[in-house]
């Protein structure tokens, strides 16, 4: 018996469970679910986060400046469980209204600033920091391209390709093809641009490196979706290199494991208050 085909309604109205892995913190409100009151620690700046691939952009860029002798970039890193809500308490959204990881406090001002999103999070440390940026008007312009393409393209990565490839209680065809070329289309992109460019903004890595590598460096190299076989990324030989080249990066390597709370255990820092916590 072929199954009826969905007829949208005049207006819609969320009486259906959604299904799907995150079914249950999906809602079609913004606002707070419950009282909490976010941790605070000693150093300068406080991350809310999770180690999915928006939240990793900005571990990675701590390390990358701590690596670099800026003591004043010395943060703590709380967890956030996003499968469990923690996005939804009042400390969370009164920093970020969106109730989406990474979010950030710099304590370093006063009054301090909240700071979400996580391109303008990157954006934010780099200009304060002076560094991963370029400081020429065609460099930085060049750079800032490839940030906001990656704030651009990822959510059709993410919330399309990602959630009906891995997460979606049914596969569903039209949505994967559809995804899928889209994905492929955005790797072709970073492809060519990369044949011409070490890095993407220029010969420098910069936070648009950090930002894209975080999402398409990790899909390559199967540790997004566990898809690079399906997507025959293989064939991406430029992204291929470049995503190779910023994986064996240490300051990489160890904003990876923050507040990471899967995988192999040694790889695993729920959260991160200093240094050594990462030894």
């Amino acid at each position: 018996m072929t199954k009826a085909a969905y007829v949208p309604p005049k207006v819609w109205k969320n009486d259906a469970a959604s299904g799907g892995q995150f079914a249950s913190i999906n809602r079609p409100v913004a606002g707070p679910t419950h009282e909490k009151t976010l941790p605070v620690g000693k150093h300068p700046f406080q991350l809310y986060s999770l180690a999915t691939p928006n939240g990793v952009k900005v571990s990675i860029l701590f390390e990358e400046l701590l690596a670099l002798g800026h003591k004043d970039a010395e943060y703590d890193a709380w967890l956030i469980r996003i499968g469990e809500g923690d996005q939804f308490s009042s400390g969370f959204v009164d920093i970020n209204p969106n109730s989406k990881i990474p979010a950030l406090l710099d304590r370093s001002v006063e009054p301090p600033i909240r700071v979400f999103e996580s391109g303008s999070i990157l954006l934010y440390l780099a200009q304060k920091f002076g560094e991963f940026l370029p400081t020429d008007a065609a460099g930085r312009t060049e750079t800032l391209n490839w940030l906001f393409w990656q704030m651009g393209a990822a959510p059709l990565l993410g919330g399309g390709f990602g959630h009906f490839y891995a997460y979606a209680p049914e596969k569903i065809e039209y949505a994967i093809n559809r995804y899928t070329m889209e994905a492929k289309r955005q790797l072709d992109v970073l492809d060519r641009r990369l044949a011409e460019s070490r890095y993407l903004g220029s010969d420098s890595y910069s936070i648009a490196d950090i930002a894209v590598w975080s999402w398409y460096g990790q899909l390559v190299r199967n540790n997004v979706y566990s898809a690079a076989e399906f997507l025959a990324a293989e064939a991406y030989t430029h992204v291929q290199r470049w995503a190779e080249e910023i994986a064996n990066r240490p300051a990489v390597i160890r904003g990876l494991r923050v507040n990471r709370t899967w995988g192999d255990e040694d790889q695993q820092v729920p959260e991160r208050h200093q240094a050594s916590d990462l030894d």
